[in-house]
C-alpha cells in the first residue's frame, strides 16, 4: 500500500508546484514583456517501499524545473517616447546593474538626472558603445527600427538588442530581467525590429491559464481521494488480519 501512497504524494508535490506556476502566470498577465511559464514534469523510478529487490521499481513524479515560452507578445501602443518594443522572438534589450549584464523584453525606459537611459528600476540600458546618454536640451529622441537613436537628426547611439542560440541558458531574475547562466555568448539580433512608442504585452493567455488552474485543482483532489482510499484499504486489511489472528 505504501508504494501507491508514495507515488500519489510525489504527484501532489508537483501539482502544488504547478499551481504556483500557473498562479504566477495569471498574476503577470498584464506585466510588460512577461513570458508564460510551465512546470516540466518527468518520472523517476525508485525502489519499492517493500520488496526492494523486486523489479521494476515504482515510478515517482519528478519536478524537472520550469520551462518558459519566449513567444512574441502583443505590441501595445503607448505613444510614450521612451517606450520600446522588440518585434522578433528570442531577442532582448541588454542592461547593466551591479550584478553585471542582464537582458529584458520590458522596454519601458526612462532617463536619470544625468540623462542616462535606464529601466524603471534604474539599470543602465546598454548600446553598442556602452551606456546611452541623451541630451535633454536636444529634444525628444527618435529611434529607428534598427535601434539607432537620433536627436535633432544626428545619431547619438544605438540600442543593443541580442539573442542566444539556446534560450535555456537564461535564468529568471528580478525586475523582469534574465541572466546568462552559462558561458554562451550573446549575438546581435540583426533581424529584430524596434518599435518606438510601443510596449510588448505578456504572452499569457488568461483563459487557458484559468482552465489549467481548474484542471490542477481537480487532479489534486483526485490524487487525495486515491491516497485516502489506499490508506482506508490498508486499515481494513490490518483489522481483518487482526480478527483472523
Amino acid at each position: 500500500m505504501e508504494n501507491a501512497a508514495y507515488a500519489g504524494l510525489s504527484r501532489q508535490m508537483t501539482l502544488r508546484r504547478e499551481l504556483d506556476v500557473v498562479a504566477n502566470n495569471i498574476a503577470n498577465a498584464d506585466t510588460t514583456g512577461f513570458k508564460v511559464e510551465q512546470l516540466l514534469v518527468g518520472a523517476e523510478v525508485g525502489e519499492r517501499a517493500r520488496n526492494a529487490f523486486v523489479r521494476p521499481g515504482v515510478s515517482f513524479v519528478l519536478d524537472n524545473g520550469v520551462g518558459r515560452d519566449y513567444g512574441q507578445g502583443a505590441l501595445e501602443q503607448t505613444g510614450r517616447t521612451l517606450d520600446f518594443a522588440i518585434e522578433g522572438e528570442g531577442a532582448f534589450f541588454k542592461v547593466q546593474d551591479g550584478a553585471g549584464e542582464a537582458y529584458t523584453r520590458d522596454g519601458a525606459f526612462t532617463l536619470d538626472p544625468e540623462g542616462r537611459l535606464t529601466t524603471q528600476a534604474g539599470q543602465a540600458v546598454l548600446g553598442d558603445a556602452g551606456e546611452i546618454i541623451l541630451d535633454r536640451t536636444l529634444g525628444e529622441p527618435q529611434v529607428g527600427a534598427d535601434g539607432t537613436i537620433s536627436q535633432n537628426g544626428q545619431p547619438v547611439g544605438r540600442l543593443s538588442v541580442v539573442r542566444f542560440a539556446t534560450l535555456g541558458v537564461l535564468e529568471k531574475g528580478g525586475d523582469g530581467l534574465y541572466r546568462n547562466a552559462s558561458n554562451a555568448a550573446a549575438v546581435e539580433a540583426n533581424d529584430a525590429r524596434i518599435r518606438q512608442g510601443m510596449l510588448e504585452g505578456s504572452n499569457v493567455n488568461p483563459i487557458l491559464e484559468i482552465t489549467n488552474l481548474i484542471e490542477i485543482q481537480r487532479a489534486y483532489e483526485s490524487v487525495t481521494r486515491m491516497i485516502e482510499n489506499t490508506n482506508d484499504l490498508s486499515r481494513r486489511s490490518v483489522e481483518r488480519l487482526g480478527r483472523v489472528s
